[in-house]
């Protein structure tokens, strides 16, 4: 198994608190802002959403636009190579940083000047990639810089639950906004306050993000191909990669949530938006549990209570019936999600090499995010046809059932996981770095978990 947090004496000196505090501020910062610029599950995510339900499409038709829309999430790794292989301008994670959080923030302006027009369903997916391969890269680079700062000190769980408590809080005010901008009709008026929003991550990166100069190595095509290929096959990634897409891969997705309630429940835009920000509440008490859980807890009582929570709050949907039961839900099922999602995370960090932090973590989120995008798809295709002969409550529970089940399959690689060992990196991923840069190293031996810190 993968060590566990620490060491303690590493980071209870007054340099490494400042430290820890500042890549909380940072990484948190900038999750605070894809919480709320990311096109599929940001800001603009409800208000896409309604356009394309007033554009005529149904829940396979919106289930299938998103799914298409994440696929920059689905080519990470192609992020992560550039990252760790291709530095610009002497940097291999602060000038990508730099250019696509600009990139997005361009792309979000000019969606808000020039707007598609009624059914331009083509011309909103095609302006809206941009800004998708925008955040999804800045993910990659954050990721990466996480695990380099983390896993040397032991604190990635730390570091994730700042993260994704920081994105959730985005969400809280993204749930309310958008629900309220989708029930008005003011949908791109989204578009500006991301644009907004992903140019404040652009001045962080310029002023904050510091990186030791780099030189950009020989033979870097070939090396980075190599690369991909071993990291995609060692044990460890191919192992955590399996766990991971199981996890994720669940037809009861959020475009099925969104179709039912707000057409066969009636329960409204605003509802729908509320919802989102109470479970955003949720996954924010839930991401500050994890960061004093994770030093505590066992890695295998993790793992099983990762699987065990995922069942659960799957299942809670069964409950739906109402605006009451909807948010008592959305309060059960945004604290177990992001539990679990913060125990999958950790598992990627703990696993992969710091020297290639970007490309094998890049690799697994790659993982997730094709599972969950298929999960859409395949969902809101089988809500529809399933909607026809069994009605849309039977459609929906029988989706709820389905996603517990495939969830459940996780069981099946505990096993597996369990006899893994940290991802050390081999010399032929290692071997495209500088020599006067190398890449960090974790610790070889287990280290005994942190003591609490002030971040």
């Amino acid at each position: 198994m993968p060590r566990e947090e620490g060491p303690a004496t590493k980071s209870d000196t007054p340099q490494a608190r400042a430290d820890q505090r500042r890549f909380a501020f940072i990484f948190g910062f900038l999750y605070f802002v894809q919480g709320i610029a990311e096109p599929t599950e940001g800001l603009i995510a409800q208000p896409v959403r309604s356009l394309l339900r007033s554009w005529g499409h149904d829940a396979a038709g919106i289930g299938a636009f998103v799914a298409v829309l994440s696929i920059p999430w689905m080519i990470k790794p192609v992020y992560g190579l550039l990252t760790d292989f291709v530095p610009v301008f002497g940097s291999r994670r602060r000038s990508w940083l730099i250019i696509w959080t600009a990139a997005t923030a361009l792309a979000l302006s000019l969606l808000w000047l020039f707007p598609p027009q009624h059914g331009g369903t083509t011309t909103l997916l095609l302006m809206l990639l941009v800004p998708t391969v925008g955040v999804a890269f800045t993910d990659v680079v954050v990721d990466a810089l996480m695990v380099e700062e983390g896993q040397p000190r032991g604190i990635t769980g730390t570091l994730q639950s700042v993260q994704w408590g920081a994105m959730y809080g985005a969400m809280i005010l993204t749930g309310w906004l958008g629900g309220y901008l989708s029930a008005r009709g003011m949908q791109t008026t989204g578009f500006i306050i991301c644009a907004l929003t992903a140019t404040s991550s652009f001045v962080l990166a310029w002023v904050m993000v510091k990186e030791p100069p780099i030189e950009r190595p020989k033979g870097t095509a070939r090396a980075a191909a190599k690369a991909l290929l071993t990291a995609a096959m060692h044990p460890a990634v191919l192992g955590v990669g399996v766990f991971l897409f199981l996890v994720n891969f669940n037809p009861f997705g959020s475009s099925v949530r969104y179709v039912h309630m707000t057409d066969h429940l009636g329960l409204g835009e605003e509802l729908y938006g509320t919802m989102v920000s109470v479970q955003a509440v949720a996954a924010v008490a839930a991401a500050a549990v994890y960061g004093w859980i994770c030093r505590r807890v066992s890695f295998k009582i993790l793992i099983h209570g990762c699987i065990a929570g995922a069942i659960f709050c799957t299942l809670c949907w069964w409950a739906l019936d109402s605006a009451r039961s909807a948010l008592i839900i959305a309060l059960i099922y945004g604290f177990l999600l992001m539990l679990t999602s913060l125990v999958q995370l950790d598992i990627a960090a703990r696993y992969v090499p710091p020297a290639v932090a970007a490309t094998c973590f890049a690799l697994l989120m790659s993982l997730c995010n094709l599972a969950a995008s298929l999960s859409e798809a395949v969902g809101g295709t089988l809500y529809t046809a399933w909607g026809e002969t069994m009605g849309a409550d039977g459609s929906f529970n029988t989706l709820v059932g389905v996603g517990a089940g495939f969830t459940a399959l996780c069981w099946l690689v505990v096993p597996w996981l369990s006899r893994l060992s940290v991802a050390e990196a081999p010399e032929e991923i290692t071997a495209p770095l500088s020599p006067d840069h190398p890449a960090p190293t974790p610790p070889s031996e287990p280290q005994e978990p942190e003591e609490p810190t002030e971040a």
